[in-house]
């Protein structure tokens, strides 16, 4: 019985600090003031906010569970094994062992150490070069990426969606939620290069499509990223659409550039002037964060323009002919299984890039 004691006691060490570094003191008066505020009936009268404050809530729940279970269990089962037998070893030694394959699981989360680690995520997908071909690989990342977070357990929310006159898409903007979104996927930031016989040509040539990812920390509160009014040029235009009743009637599309910057981003999903403005705002505060952390600066005063992850900065290719294989151009971490990754089997790319050295 004293090598599974020694086992168990090893474990409950290293789940403390784990807790330590996670801050989950702070975490937990969190959730209890979300808990107080989303009580109160009057909350529900701005309907947008109350949304965002239930996400916070179960982000931050989803976080922090997971540990405290598993306090909770190696305390419980240190209990049970000071009263125990030896009869009782073999049960005692499987249970310790689930609970060191859940701690070797829940490690990951240690890694997740940077500044908006914890935050939910924005993508934004664009077509490059390719004209068609880059369209469709633009609907295949989008596809990719809304698998990957089905299999997670995450919620998306499609922010704004633009699509090609013949195929695929122009851009797409994806609100991820979920634990350590941004933390998982900011790896993803870069230019995604695909090569494949063209389903668009004629001559069935192999082609060449590139696709820029924009992975962005979700910044909901205005004071994480202070932005100064005087920075922002503000313009409304009327919302491009598909036809139909009362489309194209209204001056609802929101296009905001921020002009230290050169930043602009443009929101036309919502009938509302208002709400595409505020998208807008918050995938902007959410682009500047990104900027922040890429560009090492202290604050958005201290940001340069054009000097941001861009084109140039290809991190992964997607090769479908004339033999398959997936290559992280930083980690060198490749597979053979183009279609499991294409179908969303992302998380040994994400896992090589959280262990390297390059992120």
């Amino acid at each position: 019985m004293q090598p599974l004691l020694k086992r168990i006691n090893d474990l409950r060490p290293q789940i403390e600090a784990a807790l330590l570094r996670l801050k989950i003191d702070e975490r937990e008066a969190a959730i209890a003031e979300l808990d107080v505020e989303l009580a109160r009936p009057e909350i529900w009268h701005n309907p947008n906010y109350a949304q965002e404050q239930s996400k916070k809530l179960a982000s931050l729940r989803a976080m922090i569970e997971p540990w405290l279970i598993l306090k909770t269990q190696v305390c419980d089962l240190v209990e049970l094994m000071e009263i125990g037998d030896e009869s009782m070893v073999a049960e005692f030694d499987g249970q310790i062992s689930a609970l060191e394959k859940d701690y070797n699981r829940l490690r990951k989360d240690l890694l997740f150490d940077g500044e908006f680690d914890d935050h939910n995520a924005i993508l934004r997908l664009s077509a490059g070069a390719g004209g068609t071909d880059a369209q469709d690989w633009t609907e295949m990342l989008e596809r990719m990426y809304l698998r990957w977070a089905e299999k997670s357990g995450l919620s998306v929310t499609t922010v704004d969606r633009s699509t090609g006159e013949e195929a695929g898409l122009k851009s797409s903007v994806l609100e991820i939620t979920g634990p350590y979104v941004y933390g998982k996927l900011r790896g993803e930031h870069g230019v995604h290069r695909l090569v494949r016989l063209s389903p668009f040509n004629s001559d069935n040539l192999r082609q060449t499509s590139f696709a820029l990812v924009e992975v962005l920390p979700q910044i909901d509160a205005p004071e994480e990223v202070d932005i100064d009014d005087k920075d922002l040029k503000i313009d409304v235009y009327r919302a491009g659409g598909h036809g139909g009743q009362s489309v194209n009637t209204t001056d609802s599309a929101v296009r905001v550039t921020h002009i230290p910057t050169g930043i602009i981003v443009a929101i036309q999903n919502e009938r509302s002037q208002l709400q595409n403005k505020e998208t807008a705002m918050k995938i902007l505060r959410s682009k500047l964060a990104q900027m922040r952390l890429e560009q090492h600066a202290r604050s958005v005063a201290e940001l340069r323009a054009g000097e941001s992850a861009n084109w140039g900065s290809q991190i992964r290719n997607y090769v479908l002919h004339p033999y398959t294989l997936v290559k992280d151009t930083r980690t060198k971490h490749e597979t053979n299984n183009a279609q499991a990754v294409l179908d969303g089997d992302l998380d040994s790319f994400i896992d090589a890039y959280l262990e390297s050295p390059e992120r």
